[in-house]
């Protein structure tokens, strides 16, 4: 289970980067968007991967691997936008976006840990394909849940199923990545 942990540290190094170079370029523009817009970006990407699996073959150059890591940041801001009050400002300084962003990798990756050991890393054994389904499941049930008013019975809520998209992209992008070295 370390080993996951490290890759786990390493991808999330790989996106944070990303998000802290966005951040510099565009501000937190994003924080113009409702959950339900987050919502749809998710689906975007998650359809885009499940297509190119399906197709065997894509047009445009971004690799599935770039909306992996789409899915994890975009999750992120969810949270993040689900967490701050409604009068927060629209831009964060660039320190509090990551501040907020840390917190929300570092619950992530304790419900990783605490999930891995109990299911014994089963998604190893997982095809990437799977994984691909069980995000947009979970994107499904988010959407569910936002047309419900947040409302749940007995389900999770949303938090568990954006930190579940996060894991599940990971998981596919350490099999894409063991997969290429095996290459």
């Amino acid at each position: 289970m370390q080993r996951t942990l490290e890759q786990f540290d390493a991808i999330l190094r790989q996106c944070r980067e990303l998000f802290e170079k966005k951040t510099r370029d565009y501000g937190t523009a994003w924080r113009i968007l409702r959950p339900s817009s987050l919502t749809d970006q998710l689906f975007i990407k998650a359809r885009r991967i499940r297509s190119i699996e399906e197709k065997g073959m894509q047009k445009v150059a971004d690799g599935i691997e770039d909306d992996y890591i789409g899915l994890i940041n975009y999750s992120i801001m969810a949270m993040i936008q689900l967490e701050l009050p409604e009068d927060a400002p629209m831009e964060l300084p660039l320190e509090e976006s990551l501040g907020l962003y840390g917190h929300h990798v570092q619950q992530t990756r304790e419900l990783l840990a605490a999930k891995n050991h109990d299911y014994g890393e089963a998604w190893r054994d997982m095809r990437v394909s799977s994984m691909t389904d069980l995000i947009l499941m979970k994107i499904l049930r988010i959407k569910q849940i936002e047309d419900n008013e947040g409302q749940t019975l007995v389900s999770e809520g949303l938090q568990a199923n954006y930190q579940d998209i996060i894991n599940y992209a990971i998981f596919a992008l350490i099999k894409l990545q063991e997969q290429k070295q095996q290459a």
